[in-house]
């Protein structure tokens, strides 16, 4: 196999309802999910060796195990099921989305391989049993199948797919804490019901904004009170001319900001930047 660089890209969730957990301990959520054009790039060959070698490269490799992680637990359930049997990689993940942040980072790489590895080495895998082989990677990882506007659905967090493009511009701050979903979701105190609105009345841009305005996170409090940085974050993006709104994505840390124009977003960026000069921040577009 010759060297594959495959784009890993990351999530956002722009709304977000939890619900108490179900019997099984997890919770029950609806969450507008999209894309953004950020990626960790994944470059992949065959190697003539008894065992993968995999490493992790760019300004957010520090922390991540190379021997357990989302990437070796993808190759371990491909394996396990024999679906790969005598076939040995070399894989190198640039890591330009923080983990711990959550932007999806790792689960979007082990989607990204996934399908990678089930068409180019032919696994022939069908839709149920890739899906299937990724919930067991992580919550998110299913959703990173396919980058495409996505809703779930409360009721066994079903996931659904939106054909529409957002093309929102997008404001990402990552204040340089690494959020644990576990700690986040047993401090949360701020439940929903879950929701039965009709998210596909989404006929253009000012309905999808109107809704997303009413909504929120429903983690964004346990975040802030355990980070109070992060609260600062969101109220300086918020006060910014142009800014729709700000909250967290998933469990945080990051910041995210949606606003009307981009030339208002890479202004904004600007001033993070100086008044929060150690913190990392992007400018990008969801898809």
């Amino acid at each position: 196999m010759k060297k594959f660089k495959v784009k890993s890209f990351c999530k956002i969730n722009l709304s977000l309802k939890v619900s108490k957990n179900k019997r099984n301990g997890y919770h029950r959520i609806d969450s507008l999910i999209t894309f953004c054009r950020l990626y960790d790039l994944i470059t992949i060959s065959r190697i003539k060796s008894a065992q993968d070698e995999i490493n992790f490269s760019g300004n957010f490799k520090k922390g991540i195990s190379k021997k357990i992680n989302t990437i070796t637990r993808v190759l371990y359930l491909l394996r396990n099921r024999k679906y790969i049997k005598k076939d040995f990689f070399r894989i190198n993940v640039k890591k330009n989305i923080p983990h711990g942040s959550g932007l999806g980072g790792g689960s979007s790489n082990a989607a990204s391989l996934l399908n990678f590895l089930n068409s180019k080495i032919n696994l022939n895998i069908n839709k149920k049993e890739i899906n299937k082989i990724a919930s067991q990677v992580g919550f998110d990882a299913p959703i990173s199948l396919q980058k495409k506007n996505t809703i779930i659905i409360g009721r066994n967090n079903k996931i659904l797919r939106i054909k529409q493009r957002f093309g929102l511009n997008i404001l990402i701050v990552y204040p340089n804490l690494i959020c644990s979903t576990k700690k986040i979701y047993n401090r949360n105190k701020n439940f929903s019901l879950l929701s039965k609105k009709n998210y596909f009345s989404f006929s253009n841009k000012k309905k999808l904004i109107y809704f997303l305005q009413t909504e929120g996170n429903d983690l964004e409090k346990a975040v802030t009170t355990i980070y109070p940085e992060v609260q600062n974050i969101i109220n300086f993006i918020k006060i910014q001319k142009g800014c729709y709104f700000s909250r967290i994505t998933g469990s945080g840390s990051a910041c995210i900001g949606i606003f009307h124009d981009m030339k208002s977003a890479i202004f904004t960026q600007k001033l993070i930047k100086l008044k929060f000069p150690k913190y990392w921040c992007v400018v990008s577009k969801t898809m």
